[in-house]
């Protein structure tokens, strides 16, 4: 398949989904940077990730270690001021009256995008890469495919220059999400996944399971660990 000219700019947690997004841009575009952000989140060690993740591609993955550009870490602590969420401060994972779990962190993404668009702008890239997901996911309104679709013509409106807005995950489940991974790096971009990304919420990384770390209780661990079996027992009755 031939390459994609444009760069592309993902946004990149450090997590499962994240550096699935990550291999399926470098896959496809012939340049490829990511951008993360510090917001105060409590699972902070997903920052840590982000390194660790970037160098096993650039060392395990010869063809996309030429493609794979600049890392952007952005500091946006102030919005870890304003939050009040499960996501933000030590407090039990719940839901909420409005029908969202507390570890909605509200205006995330948009803010994510935002800054994302500007960064692209700067750097000459157009296309911006998130792993927002409407099929597994906890009902976070920013990550609704209407609202990035919405999202991208006010960016491109407001730069004054196209910027599109790609959301490889939205209609998967987190089977699926494991399968997209094979397909893309097989059982070593798997491996990498297992090993050294992030996904719970409690930031807990001291813990081993056969899907990764994580506390193996929270609704990320959850989603993250019922996916795996799934792919699993699929991949068992479907070799091919």
């Amino acid at each position: 398949m031939s390459l994609d000219p444009r760069t592309a700019l993902v946004v990149f947690s450090g997590g499962q989904d994240s550096t699935v997004c990550l291999a399926w841009a470098l896959s496809r575009y012939q340049h490829v940077e990511t951008i993360g952000f510090d917001y105060g989140q409590r699972h902070r060690v997903e920052l840590d990730c982000r390194t660790r993740v970037r160098q096993a591609i650039h060392e395990q993955f010869p063809d996309w270690q030429t493609r794979l550009g600049a890392d952007h870490l952005l500091d946006l602590g102030l919005l870890g001021q304003i939050s009040d969420t499960a996501l933000t401060e030590s407090r039990a994972i719940e839901m909420q009256a409005n029908g969202l779990p507390n570890t909605f962190v509200p205006g995330r993404n948009l803010l994510f995008l935002n800054f994302a668009a500007a960064l692209a702008y700067r750097r000459g890239a157009s296309v911006l890469v998130g792993g927002m997901c409407e099929t597994d996911f906890s009902g976070y309104p920013d990550c609704r495919d209407n609202t990035l679709k919405a999202l991208q013509v006010a960016v491109s409106l407001g730069l004054d220059s196209p910027m599109t807005i790609e959301t490889p995950l939205m209609w998967l489940t987190k089977a699926q999400t494991w399968q997209l991974s094979q397909d893309l790096g097989g059982h070593t971009l798997n491996e990498l996944i297992v090993e050294h990304t992030h996904t719970c919420y409690l930031g807990d990384r001291t813990q081993r399971h056969a899907w990764g770390y994580g506390c193996g209780q929270c609704p990320a661990c959850e989603l993250r660990r019922d996916g795996h079996t799934e792919f699993l027992h699929a991949t068992l009755k479907d070799p091919q």
